[in-house]
């Protein structure tokens, strides 16, 4: 018989201690490796994708992915012209990310709301008609286009900002779309029996807009804001230059405005409008940042600076860095020589109002190059767009970053020579920062 050996209790407690520890650990460790397999890699996006169906179109597998503050923004817009023409389809969406790749852009302005829609399935507003050729009529096989190419351009290393149109919801005469669905809250304010909400939607030059100077109707579009940046890991929130369509009284927010003089109000017409836009402008922002701070929001107005101000967008507060923006990219659609908005002098307008606080980008009209417009300036020749990009990088400029639109035009015959040459300049500018 073997003699037994006794371990003293000292020693066994010591042992007891360690194996719980160890179990412990591999059972953190356990939990930690689950949570990195089934949690998004965005930093700050706390949620999942919306669940899809069983018969989706399966999202592409996901890649490591990290949002980080580009060197250089190289954005391109797919707006809904882009989207008309391709489709909007797995295949489709496959297609604008691999050409964005091919042509080195680095982000993707992405039309998520053109007219009051949504190209993903959204809890307030309907889906968009350029989905499923019907507003409102979700995919058969529940595709989520937002989704998707989020995957798909992150997989990339192509940042995706969601654009959106926050006042249109009809133009073109009634054309775009043709009809509006049963759950458009334009049909829903004007079908309820509520008089109270009739002017929160105003119909004006054969199209139709909400009206900013509702306190609800800016909650709605904040609230909108809010569902996308929620359920989706989008780089930035992205509006673009449609604010009020017109500068007087012909877009007719009377009744609301009526309201804000007999409360007490004192500002002119434009003053009221304005505060407005402002509004909600600062409410979009700061709903953002509550929700993922890494998540950008940017406006691109119209180039023209009195124009903007004239029509409710007070680019000169937003461009000051106080909490309205994070970027702010006039598109400054002229050529260098024009008549009236010559490059240069737009552009150091611009400069010298934005802010350090706030990344300054520059929306440029590849869409003219090769073209006839302006008079046939932009047939003068093929580096247009390539020198404005290179002037806008200048010490005395310093831009942060340029976007073309459109996606339709990184390829093709009229903008070949010019799209080469603008590939050619950025080529020059990686190897500038090895």
């Amino acid at each position: 018989m073997r003699e037994r050996t006794i371990i003293p209790k000292k020693t066994l407690w010591t042992f007891a201690a360690l194996a719980f520890l160890l179990c412990v650990s591999i059972i953190i460790a356990s939990v930690s490796c689950a949570a990195s397999k089934s949690m998004p890699v965005t930093p700050e996006w706390g949620g999942e994708f919306p669940a899809p169906r069983p018969d989706s179109p399966p999202l592409p597998p996901e890649l490591p992915y990290e949002q980080v503050e580009l060197s250089e923004m190289r954005a391109v817009w797919v707006g809904y012209p882009d989207l008309r023409a391709l489709g909007v389809t797995p295949q489709s969406l496959d297609k604008i990310v691999a050409t964005a790749k091919s042509r080195k852009m680095n982000a993707i302005i992405f039309h998520v709301r053109p007219f009051g829609d949504a190209l993903y399935p959204s809890e307030i507003f309907p889906w968009s008609h350029f989905v499923t050729g019907e507003q409102g009529k979700p995919p058969e096989n529940g595709f989520d286009p937002l989704a998707y190419v989020i995957r798909r351009a992150h997989n990339a290393g192509i940042q995706v900002h969601a654009w959106v149109n926050p006042l249109r919801i009809q133009s073109s005469g009634g054309t775009l779309p043709e009809k509006l669905s049963d759950d458009n809250p334009y049909v829903r304010f004007r079908s309820d029996g509520d008089p109270a909400n009739d002017d929160y939607v105003i119909d004006f030059v054969n199209g139709k807009y909400y009206n900013p100077g509702r306190e609800s109707v800016r909650n709605l579009i904040i609230d909108g804001v809010a569902e996308i940046v929620e359920n989706y890991p989008v780089d930035g929130i992205h509006f673009d230059d449609y604010f009020y369509p017109a500068d007087d009284g012909s877009f007719d927010d009377s009744a609301a405005y009526n309201d804000y003089v007999n409360s007490g109000g004192s500002g002119s017409l434009i003053a009221w409008r304005t505060a407005n836009i402002n509004s909600l402008v600062s409410g979009c922002y700061d709903r953002v940042k509550s929700i993922r701070p890494v998540c950008v929001f940017g406006i691109s107005p119209a180039g023209n600076i009195k124009n903007c101000l004239n029509m409710g967008a007070d680019v000169r507060l937003w461009s000051s860095g106080e909490g309205y923006v994070d970027y702010i990219c006039p598109q400054i659609y002229w050529s260098f020589d024009h008549d009236r908005m010559p490059f240069e002098t737009v552009l150091r307008e611009w400069r010298e109002m934005v802010s350090d606080d706030i990344k300054f980008y520059v929306g440029l009209a590849l869409y003219k190059s090769g073209s006839d417009a302006d008079k046939g300036k932009w047939l003068a020749a093929d580096d247009i767009i390539s020198s404005q990009i290179q002037r806008a990088r200048q010490p005395d400029v310093a831009a942060d970053g340029f976007m073309l639109f459109s996606y339709s035009y990184l390829t093709g015959e009229q903008t070949a020579n010019e799209m080469k040459n603008i590939m050619s300049i950025i080529d020059e500018e990686r190897e500038q920062k090895k």
